[in-house]
């Protein structure tokens, strides 16, 4: 599931092939995306943006792509078999080495300069978690604008910051016992401070790439609670639950153990802050 730290791993892949590239021949879906008017012109940078991918061309156009649940980038030589069907792909950008294919996107446009500064979503969004250089503190400050809202729908709010899926959220609340219930005005800026903190610093690492975990235990589980609804908890053996939240009914995984916002402070989880994935 693309996720902050996909999307980063995804432009760090097509940078060494696209940049500085000329497109040959460009085409995709007629009804989503000019496509052939992309070629001829140079990939001048590639930027991740949360769960957004920003192809900037020489002559100002931005290709902007969002997977959703189902997108994804592939690179291919020319001449190999492609891992998804022709009919799936909805961009497909061709250089004199290779074919960069965008299946199944939830987004696809081609925007000029100035459409691109005044893209109404692209503008609100939230600082992002594996930007090079971030101010956690403004994030806090960010999130002290939605405390009425329960914690579990406002990690996943991108305005506020960038880059958190269901699987982060899920993980990072059960790490840090937060009942995803619980208002974000329960925690202070210190507790969201430290959740933030955590989330980059799992973030980072699973940049490294391909299998995402947040869990180092050895015993080939690789995440706590995202996706084990009905299993025992591997701390204190209780039944994972799954619950939807918010207007979208974004799916969490939460162990009403360890997450009790009345059990809240008590240091079950493990810091991994202080754990040498960093």
């Amino acid at each position: 599931m693309p996720e902050g730290d996909t999307i980063h791993r995804t432009a760090n892949a097509l940078r060494p092939w696209l940049i500085g590239e000329m497109v040959r021949s460009a085409w995709g879906w007629d009804d989503w995306i000019d496509a052939p008017s992309i070629a001829g012109h140079v990939v001048s940078a590639i930027e991740a943006r949360g769960k957004h991918l920003l192809l900037h061309l020489d002559d100002g156009r931005t290709v902007h792509g969002h997977s959703g649940m189902t997108g994804s980038w592939h690179i291919y030589p020319h001449g190999e078999s492609w891992q998804k069907p022709r009919r799936r792909a909805a961009l497909v950008l061709e250089t004199n080495l290779l074919s960069v294919v965008f299946f199944n996107p939830k987004t696809l446009e081609l925007l000029t300069s100035a459409q691109f500064r005044r893209h109404d979503y692209l503008a609100r969004l939230g600082p992002d978690l594996l930007a090079e250089t971030i101010d956690l503190n403004s994030v806090v400050a960010r999130f002290r604008n939605a405390n009425h809202k329960p914690i579990g729908e406002a990690v996943m709010d991108q305005t506020l910051c960038c880059g958190i899926g269901n699987i982060y959220k899920s993980e990072l609340l059960f790490l840090k016992n937060i009942d995803p219930f619980s208002s974000v005005a329960d925690f202070d800026d210190d507790a969201l401070l430290d959740l933030f903190e955590l989330a980059r610093d799992l973030m980072q690492y699973n940049l490294q790439g391909p299998k995402r975990t947040t869990r180092f235990e050895g015993d080939g589980g690789k995440l706590w609670v995202y996706g084990r609804s009905g299993q025992p908890c591997f701390l204190c053996g209780t039944e994972v639950h799954i619950s939807r939240q918010g207007d979208l009914g974004r799916t969490t995984y939460w162990c009403p153990q360890c997450q009790d916002r009345a059990e809240r402070q008590v240091p079950t989880n493990p810091n991994y802050r202080d754990s040498n994935f960093t």
